[in-house]
């Protein structure tokens, strides 16, 4: 029997039954530092809006704000989610997907939102190999292009500290030894420690970022599940950001209640630790807002019992209120479903000033909101080491005018010039922005 054709009903059955379910009120309004939480509304059948993936047309890029220009750093790569930039300026890209038998969800149900998922852009196999870039003449396009590692699993997260580069699996962070100017690594890595993977792996992107005086990693683990529907035992060291001792591999969590972290960042007149979370999903078009937050050691940030703070969540089931009455609200909203990714903080001066004190933030963009959104970079102006303001758009007509994903941006790093780098996965390239010369 050929499943496709059944798939595709199941799917557009979701898609019309939810179809009378759209926000009533703007993504501006979940959105700063006091957004508007709405009532939860309980959806049997949440709101399927897939944006298909198209991806660009010959000679399309990204509109970017005012004073800015976009160009592509480096195309035809295959699904860059993330970036790292090395302190030579050479430019470190993950081509990398889920692992095969992730999601959270099996059987049937797996198979269908494997389709659902493809049809996002989402379903193409993992390369698992970090790439390396490099602009040698200075001119914003990477002319030499060569696979720095292989034979990876789902690599994501990356850390240089001395001479040893750090990458984070999907199943473990991997140590390697580095030689500045090297092209490619060949030596076999050795494990730090391993990383939650099992059962399910519903999040599997894992995030690294070295303490400020090298001596430790933090990784970001994402949930096994949306509201803890697999069990609470299927996430030990989940829904966190772990913090991994490097001399002796001893990990503890160092913040919790996280559903899904991704983006970190050292916030550079505070030193302070930065993080973004996807929040959950089907109490509505315009529940829960993901967030940019401070992270407090030893803090805890709801999930699965409550969201922005107290909000309990009567899904689950039993409650635990004491942990409830901590719940720390998160510092900033980035809208409901914006499936907000990536983070770097502004250094240097080579962007407009509005641009050089805040934090870029790449917005993957909805599945299942109407109307869809994130699928922007957007910028969140800072003072005294705090948010302040409303976010700018930078770069966004990610979504053509039928509704189809050109592109995503996930990852988001600073080059060594002060340039903003974008991480593509539907357009599988690495965008530059840097001033508009005309």
């Amino acid at each position: 029997m050929n499943m496709l054709p059944f798939a595709l009903s199941i799917i557009a059955t979701l898609a019309l039954a939810a179809c009378g379910e759209e926000s009533t009120q703007p993504v501006s309004a979940t959105t700063g530092p006091n957004p508007t939480l709405a009532e939860p509304k309980s959806q049997f059948i949440p709101t399927v809006n897939i944006a298909p993936a198209r991806g660009w047309p010959e000679g399309g890029k990204p509109k970017a704000a005012p004073g800015l220009a976009v160009a592509a750093f480096a195309a035809n790569l295959d699904h860059p989610r993330w970036l790292y930039v090395l302190p030579n300026g050479d430019v470190l890209v993950a081509e990398t997907n889920k692992p095969e038998g992730s999601g959270g969800k099996s059987g049937f149900a797996a198979w269908v939102m494997g389709k659902v998922m493809g049809r996002a852009g989402a379903g193409v196999p993992s390369a698992n190999r970090i790439t390396l870039l490099r602009d040698g003449n200075g001119d914003g396009i990477a002319e030499t292009r060569s696979v720095f590692l292989s034979g990876l699993n789902s690599p994501f997260g990356m850390a240089l500290i001395g001479k040893d580069f750090y990458v984070a699996n999907t199943d473990a962070i991997l140590r390697f030894p580095y030689i500045d100017g090297a092209t490619e690594i060949r030596e076999a890595g050795t494990k730090v420690t391993d990383l939650p993977s099992l059962p399910f792996n519903h999040h599997w992107t894992k995030n690294l970022i070295a303490s400020q005086d090298g001596t430790k990693l933090f990784a970001t683990v994402g949930s096994n599940s949306n509201v803890g529907e697999n069990g609470m035992e299927a996430e030990e060291h989940r829904a966190a950001i772990l913090e991994v001792d490097l001399a002796s591999g001893a990990k503890r969590v160092f913040a919790s209640g996280l559903r899904n972290p991704n983006g970190m960042g050292w916030e550079p007149t505070t030193n302070t630790l930065w993080t973004v979370v996807n929040e959950r999903d089907e109490i509505g078009n315009d529940l829960v807002p993901d967030y940019l937050t401070s992270v407090k050691e030893g803090g805890f940030y709801g999930w699965p019992y409550s969201y922005y703070g107290q909000h309990v969540d009567v899904r689950v089931s039993p409650q635990k209120p004491d942990l409830v009455a901590k719940a720390i609200v998160p510092d900033y909203a980035l809208g409901a479903h914006t499936a907000s990714l990536g983070l770097a903080f502004s250094s240097g001066t080579l962007l407009p000033e509005r641009l050089r004190q805040g934090a870029f933030v790449g917005q993957h963009g909805s599945w299942n909101r109407k109307p869809p959104s994130g699928y922007q970079v957007i910028f969140v102006p800072f003072r005294d080491g705090k948010p302040d303001g409303q976010p700018e758009p930078l770069l966004t007509g990610f979504l053509n005018d039928n509704g189809e994903a050109q592109g995503r941006p996930v990852g988001v790093a600073m080059d060594r010039t002060g340039a903003l780098l974008v991480a593509d996965d539907v357009g599988n390239v690495v965008w530059r922005v840097g001033p508009d010369r005309n």
